[in-house]
């Protein structure tokens, strides 16, 4: 009698072993997954940034972002070239990015979002083990950009001196697609010639 009720003990103290080993498991894979989905968001600001300024080798379509206009930018986010080029939604509604389909399905124009590297023809690898499921995506929305001192109702009225900074923001996917990050920065591109 005492040596089965040794051997329940013994089975028990095994059997919790083996559940502590398996949900220890189960969060490392998780945390691995939440970090390549977030190293795929940053990867996916970056590629904004650089649809932004044009670099050399991604000429893309720098020539709507000049820091002092909006063409190209349109009401729930542009189509074609101007992909993913959002306008602000009214103060009295959610922002913009609250209400896009961010994680929208690969070439589905319903999200409007842009896919990483689209425009600045970057390549990112995607599929299984420690790869993404799929690209990452962004959109880039308009806002007004009123230096510090300045009277921000002074500046909405003048167009002449309007200036733009632009908020990006990024999903990216981890080894399961359920897995998604959202990053978001703000971007402000100087004019040619202009000191920091």
């Amino acid at each position: 009698m005492y040596v089965l009720c040794l051997l329940v003990i013994i089975l028990l103290l095994g059997i919790s072993a083996a559940q502590m080993a398996l949900q220890g498991e189960k969060a490392a894979r998780g945390e691995r997954d939440r970090q390549i989905a977030f190293q795929a968001a940053e990867e996916a600001l970056v590629d904004a940034q650089n649809d932004i300024e044009g670099l050399p080798g991604a000429p893309g379509r720098s020539s709507l972002f000049a820091p002092d206009s909006a063409a190209g930018f349109a009401d729930g986010c542009g189509e074609g070239g101007a992909l993913g080029l959002c306008l602000p939604a009214p103060p009295d509604a959610p922002a913009l990015w609250l209400s896009m389909e961010l994680d929208g399905a690969e070439g589905a124009s319903a999200g409007r979002t842009v896919p990483y590297g689209q425009f600045t023809g970057a390549v990112m690898q995607t599929g299984q083990g420690f790869l993404p499921s799929r690209r990452p995506r962004y959109l880039i929305e308009l806002l007004s950009f009123h230096p510090p001192g300045a009277q921000a109702a002074a500046a909405a009225g003048s167009l002449a001196t309007e200036s733009y900074v632009y908020r990006i923001t990024a999903i990216g996917f981890g080894a399961q697609e359920s897995t998604q990050i959202v990053l978001q920065s703000y971007y402000r591109k100087q004019a040619a010639g202009a000191g920091p």
